[in-house]
């Protein structure tokens, strides 16, 4: 009987493959109430008679002669996936319009939201099931795709790119580090422009970089500026009337924000990126505050940022920011009216200028698209890593961050990991941050043996504002340079822009700067940051000094 199964088997998946027609993508639980753009994707090559689709409940067939010629689309509703989606499927299931030609259905073909079934079939033969919530794990706007065979491997939902891995050879880098030289390099890329400027942020309150693109603007460049439009706390009031200067200029500013139109793409649209004529990339961990960018010689964040020149690298990215300026959650931003004013800011002593080099190998990692790339390039590193973050937050409480996951087995075969994390007050004042991540690093480095070290950066002592950096060194050749934090839903959920690159000397200069940092660093995490330890040190020294006296005292009684 088990041979029986398992030919039935075998010459059901055989006939999948032969025919070539599979389901390869679908939507159960989009955005719009009741579901009516809930549609499924078939892929392959030939004539669909004899296919039927089926929920156990429910089932449609196309018309006779129907053809597939790679992807076709059937969508429950016509008018409403066209709304969602910007363009009309091939067939519908329901009859809401003539534009759009129905399939043969008979009785009611609904995907639940939390758990169902669909079946592809072949006349009698069973071709293809997928179940859910064993096969995919549904979501709210989550789109299920396959892929290599393997569904789901990465979350993607209603209106996100799949943009694939690119890699650019023969690259001109400028890397610079916040806040020692960040803004000199930001306005003399600007200062560059001469036909197009695009500009994606999380944050803009940088009243001398607003000022920038003004310039730009006046001189007859073309400025388009697009923000997150709910970030933590809001758009705050220096972030409105930043908008508004921007818009009075000339410039035209958008936000990414849930509408009627369209819910938004992703969770944050947290990159922070400019394309500057097709032929150049700024790119970096820093949002456009003072902090960020703070003027030279004033204190501000630790920070890293590239400046790549390479028309398809630049092309790549340009495709980026237009494909995230289109679709129905992209609103104007008009801001407010008044002035911004530079905060004060502590005098700080620069130690690094930017470093120039020639022929870098550059990957771009967007998230949620290549964020994966990030883990590869962990796991291939041989012999060192240093990793500095504004954070790292686990999964779970049983279950680390796979980024960190990958660099402690790394540590594990013999690679030297050193993980540097801000000590700012919001990030160790609670029971699950920075100082407790530390000790987990370092518990599991002194339990195992390990060369695994993590230590809190000394805010104080190198005279920074905090650490807001997400930067990886591998093997002192390849450098991640992003606005990806290390937790669950940076990676998978937001839109994140970094990149990779490859060039010993880039390797080397964020070396000497991770260094710098990591040096003045404290290996404990909270006690260090207050000064536990120190106290502890002087009672105990009082102690021996008080067991000392008393023992004189005995002495001379004696």
């Amino acid at each position: 009987m088990r041979r029986i199964v398992a030919v039935t088997l075998l010459f059901c998946l055989l006939a999948g493959t032969a025919g070539g027609i599979l389901i390869t993508e679908f939507c159960p639980d989009p955005y719009l109430p009741n579901d009516p753009d809930e549609y499924l994707v078939l892929e392959g090559e030939g004539v669909l008679d004899g296919y039927t689709i089926s929920d156990g409940e429910g089932k449609f067939r196309f018309p006779p002669g129907t053809r597939i010629n790679g992807r076709l689309v059937v969508a429950r509703n016509g008018p409403a996936f066209e709304q969602t989606h910007g363009y009309p499927p091939d067939f519908e299931i329901e009859d809401h319009t003539p534009v759009v030609p129905n399939v043969v259905a008979s009785g009611r073909f609904l995907l639940a939201n939390k758990a169902d079934e669909i079946y592809l079939y072949h006349g009698t033969t069973l071709i293809q099931q997928v179940a859910w919530p064993a096969d995919v794990h549904p979501r709210e706007g989550q789109i299920h795709y396959l892929e290599d065979g393997i569904w789901d491997p990465r979350p993607l939902l209603i209106g996100q790119s799949r943009f694939s891995p690119a890699t650019f050879e023969d690259v001109a880098v400028t890397a610079f580090v916040a806040p020692d030289c960040a803004y000199e390099i930001f306005s003399s890329a600007v200062a560059s422009a001469e036909r197009e400027i695009l500009v994606n942020v999380y944050e803009f309150t940088n009243p001398a970089m607003a000022e920038d693109l003004v310039r730009a603007r006046a001189r007859g460049v073309s400025v388009t500026v697009l923000l997150e439009g709910g970030p933590v706390g809001g758009i705050s009031s220096e972030g409105q009337a930043i908008a508004g200067c921007l818009n009075r200029s000339g410039i035209p500013v958008f936000m990414m924000t849930t509408t009627d139109a369209g819910h938004a793409k992703y969770r944050f649209d947290h990159a922070k990126y400019l394309v500057i004529d097709e032929k150049t990339v700024l790119v970096g961990s820093e949002n456009y505050k003072p902090g960020g960018y703070p003027s030279p010689g004033l204190q501000g964040n630790r920070g890293w940022g590239v400046c790549l020149k390479d028309p398809g690298l630049a092309a790549y990215f340009r495709e980026v920011f237009l494909f995230d300026l289109c679709g129905g959650d992209i609103v104007p931003l008009d801001g407010t009216g008044g002035d911004v004013r530079m905060p004060w800011a502590p005098s700080y002593t620069v130690k690094f200028t930017p470093c120039h080099a020639a022929g870098a190998r550059v990957t771009p990692v967007l998230s949620p698209d290549t964020s994966h790339l990030i883990t590869g390039m962990i796991e291939e590193a041989e012999e060192s890593i240093a990793i500095e973050q504004a954070y790292i937050k686990n999964q779970t409480t049983y279950e680390l961050n796979p980024f960190l996951a990958a660099a402690i087995n790394a540590s594990r075969r013999g690679v030297l990991v050193r993980v540097l994390l801000d000590s700012f007050w919001f990030n160790i004042e609670g029971d699950a941050d920075n100082d407790e991540m530390v000790d987990i690093i370092n518990r599991i480095a002194a339990t195992e043996g390990l060369p695994l070290e993590a230590r809190l950066a000394d805010l104080e002592g190198r005279g920074l504002a905090k650490i807001h950096n997400k930067g990886v060194i591998v093997d002192d050749q390849a450098v991640l340079v992003s606005s990806i934090n290390w937790n669950a839903n940076s990676p998978g959920f937001n839109r994140e822009a970094g990149a990779i690159i490859e060039h010993p000397d880039i390797a080397a200069y964020y070396t000497q700067v991770f260094m710098d940092d990591w040096d003045d660093a404290e290996k404990s995490g909270n006690d260090d940051v207050y000064g536990v330890d120190r106290l502890k040190m002087a009672v105990a020294a009082c102690i021996l000094i008080g067991l000392f006296m008393l023992h004189l005292y005995r002495r001379g009684r004696s």
